[in-house]
């Protein structure tokens, strides 16, 4: 994908897939016989639908970085470096119908409101905080349950025990739904996430739940706040544990499928770490101050793996199966359906932002309706 030198983080601006980077990717993806057999099954169409997922999720933080640098909104958490974890679970989930699963994501999982079906410009009216969300422009959190997404809180991890209380209703409706929630490596310390997650695995609850380590909890390094194994929470509490590539797209999309459809059997939960990386700060406001925290070749490992662009270099030159219609099957050819992807996002996620910015001056909430819902 093209590469924004006023927004992307350094190490992708000049990005190219370097030597032993692509290989990396290819043997993770045959690491794991059951995984393999998943990825093995992906057709172009649903390979499609994930990169457009991860072009969805980068250009949505491009448009609202560019909001925070010309001033119309004061700061945004960005998910750059991380937008594998999210798309690549969320496929893995029903997102249509009446009997479409639920999610239940952090802030930084905004892929997961766009994949479950939130339009676009409802995502940008949330941050501009008009009335054109469920919010109401009260609260910087979007959710709605007509696309299957419970909206979270400020408190990373507060929101594990709700999607447990979904999941033990999926139980006793004898619904084959699944719940899936994503809570950061720092929010394994609270004690919402250990209950939920024992609730989970002593009820034996459809629910898949991710622990997102990106290295850092707002600005304190993972090795500081955590000396053992995430795996072992699951070990702990009885639920099957699993670990990811969180910058490879595919096979997380290939555990998360095996997790769901467990779950469906009524097989129990599942425990995910994907390790992945926050390539910035914990939100625009303090993006220097977070890259001070790790030395520049942390950085620069990290940036190697840019998830979209390794994905790209794997359609291009490594997929093997049958392209779509009209799509020529060589390296030019699926490199030029994957520009022509490209400039389809890109023109759906600027006509959103456009539109949300063009209605705030007829969707301002209305000082009158702050006490609307309130009881307390």
């Amino acid at each position: 994908m093209k590469r924004f030198k006023a927004y992307d983080p350094p190490e992708y601006q000049e990005w190219r897939c370097e030597e032993g980077v692509l290989e990396g990717f290819c043997a993770c993806l045959e690491a794991d016989e059951a995984r393999a057999a998943v990825i093995a099954g992906l057709g172009w169409e649903a390979l499609e639908g994930l990169y457009r997922g991860l072009l969805r999720a980068r250009l949505h933080d491009i448009a609202l970085k560019r909001w925070v640098k010309m001033g119309v909104i004061t700061k945004a958490w960005l998910a750059t470096g991380e937008e594998a974890v999210t798309v690549g679970s969320v496929h893995a989930l029903r997102r249509e119908g009446v009997e479409r699963d639920v999610v239940g994501p952090m802030i930084r999982n905004a892929a997961a409101c766009l994949e479950m079906g939130i339009p676009a410009r409802q995502m940008f009216a949330l941050y501009l905080g008009t009335t054109e969300t469920k919010a109401q422009g009260r609260d910087l959190h979007i959710g709605d349950l007509d696309y299957g997404v419970v909206a979270p809180v400020s408190h990373v991890g507060s929101l594990q025990p709700v999607m447990v209380g979904a999941a033990l209703a999926f139980k006793m409706q004898r619904s084959a739904r699944v719940a899936m929630t994503w809570v950061g490596d720092g929010s394994t310390k609270t004690g919402e996430f250990h209950e939920g997650a024992n609730m989970a695995a002593a009820l034996h609850l459809p629910i898949v739940i991710f622990i997102q380590n990106n290295q850092v909890a707002l600005g304190t390094r993972t090795e500081t706040h955590q000396k053992g194994d995430f795996l072992a929470f699951a070990e702990a509490y009885g639920m099957r544990g699993e670990r990811v590539d969180g910058n490879n797209v595919l096979d997380v999309y290939a555990a998360s499928a095996l997790a769901v459809a467990r779950a469906r059997r009524g097989e129990g939960p599942t425990l995910v770490v994907a390790e992945t990386f926050r390539m910035g700060g914990h939100a625009t406001h303090d993006e220097a101050e977070g890259r001070r925290l790790f030395d520049a070749d942390v950085f620069a490992s990290w940036g190697r793996r840019d998830p979209i662009g390794v994905f790209e270099a794997w359609l291009t030159t490594c997929y093997a199966g049958p392209v779509g219609a009209g799509v020529e099957d060589s390296a030019a050819g699926r490199r030029a359906r994957l520009e022509a992807i490209e400039a389809e996002v890109d023109a759906e996620m600027e006509a959103a932002s456009e539109a949300a910015l063009a209605a705030r001056a007829d969707h301002e909430p209305s000082p009158e309706a702050l006490l609307d819902g309130v009881y307390v």
